[in-house]
């Protein structure tokens, strides 16, 4: 029995009558016309099938009914996987269905099921480089290098985003991107290897000094840069060379407080959000499985759908943590004031997150909770006057300073990250 005798014939006519007509159809005429004739002629239509399933999940009317668009695009992933395999373009619709699918099941809190997509994924991107469908060894790796480290694999993730590291270099440019780095460096640390996280950190600060002696990158970057790299050196005890980190933060803030960045560029927050959220990792419960967290290392954009509801649904709640522990503070200043400052600082990250990805205009709604975290800091200093104490107000300073350069207020940055020089070294 071939193909044609398992459909009806007038449904095939109809399907290609509405295909040659002259009107416009609808996405879902399409469907529907390339789901009868993908029974008959697959190796022509199954890619367009594919094409406008996806494009059906992402319809505007849908937009607030999950459930169909993770039945849009279960069937877009069904389909991809039925193309032929000599079809050029099959590994990247097959990655491309498979993510919108991934992403689906995760914002339906379906993470098993998920993962599972994530590593087949994975096996496709594999299965396509090795027959010239596709450029990299390590093509449609991204969502499951995240995912694990939401789960709290570390060592897995590092690993993987080693491959991408090691993919990057073997290509012509040898040029390793940015978050590709970052997120290396973040999962090293996570899995307990520090001293090669902090050798991929140095690797990537030397890589971004050359980008700004070259005009390809903004003194900014530079700056968030060289101040995470700081505190990851004082977190090793290498406080010299974190000393040293932040005297060269200090020289590109005293150049934008006198003449502003070297060339205008667009919207670099995300830069910003994604350092300082990584500041705060060892603040936040470390993920596991049955109680996954977020990636930080990774832009908030590529967060799991679910972890980024969590994440901002939690912060009512931090808020009224810290509004307690403002009560507390005043009957036992020096009892509750190390909590309140470490909480509030969690408080200001998930804020700055907040904002970031819903206006450019951050200085209004971000400078109040800046300036109490300096506050806070500065009352506790008075109170306990120890190391620990210093170094909170040092974080505090250096957490506003960095604030103020995303909000392109140089000279406020500068004044406040002297004094972080004077306390810190």
């Amino acid at each position: 029995m071939n193909h044609t005798d398992r459909v009806d014939q007038d449904a095939v006519l109809r399907a290609r009558t509405m295909l040659l007509g002259s009107g416009r159809l609808s996405l879902g005429q399409q469907v529907e016309a390339y789901r009868v004739l993908s029974v008959v002629s697959p190796l022509t239509y199954l890619p367009k099938l594919t094409e406008a399933l996806l494009s059906c999940g992402y319809a505007p009317e849908i937009r607030d009914r999950p459930e169909v668009q993770l039945a849009r695009h279960a069937e877009a992933a069904a389909t991809a996987r039925r193309i032929d395999a000599g079809e050029p373009n099959r590994t990247e619709l097959l990655v491309r269905a498979l993510s919108a699918y991934r992403y689906e099941l995760y914002s339906v809190g379906r993470r098993a099921e998920g993962f599972a997509i994530c590593e087949e994924m994975a096996e496709a991107g594999r299965w396509g480089f090795a027959h010239g469908q596709v450029p990299s060894p390590i093509y449609g790796h991204g969502p499951l290098a995240t995912v694990l480290a939401e789960d709290g694999h570390h060592r897995e993730a590092a690993e993987l985003c080693g491959e991408f590291v090691q993919a990057a270099r073997s290509e012509d440019s040898a040029k390793v991107s940015f978050w590709t780095m970052v997120e290396w460096a973040a999962e090293l640390d996570a899995a307990g290897s520090h001293d090669a996280a902090l050798e991929a950190f140095a690797e990537l600060v030397d890589a971004e000094r050359a980008d700004v002696d070259e005009g390809s990158s903004s003194l900014a970057i530079l700056t968030w840069l060289l101040v995470h790299q700081a505190g990851m050196l004082d977190a090793a005890g290498r406080h010299v060379e974190g000393g040293r980190a932040r005297r060269d933060a200090l020289a590109l803030l005293s150049e934008m407080d006198e003449t502003g960045e070297r060339k205008s560029w667009s919207n670099i927050l995300t830069w910003w959000t994604t350092l300082y959220a990584l500041s705060g990792r060892t603040a936040e419960t470390a993920p596991n499985p049955s109680a996954p967290a977020p990636p930080f290392g990774c832009p908030f954009l590529d967060w799991s759908p679910d972890i980024k509801q969590a994440y901002f649904d939690g912060l009512p709640a931090l808020e009224e943590q810290v509004a307690s522990l403002r009560e507390a503070v005043g009957t036992n200043p020096r009892g509750h004031l190390p909590e309140l400052v470490t909480l509030h600082r969690r408080l200001a990250i998930r804020s700055a997150l907040y904002w970031e990805n819903r206006s450019h205009r951050i200085l209004k709604p971000l400078r109040p909770l800046f300036n109490e975290g300096v506050a806070l800091a500065r009352r506790l200093a008075d109170v306990a006057g120890a190391e620990q104490s210093r170094e909170m107000l040092g974080r505090s300073l250096t957490d506003r300073s960095m604030f103020l350069v995303a909000a392109n207020q140089y000279g406020e940055a500068y004044d406040d990250y002297r004094e972080v020089l004077d306390l810190l070294g």
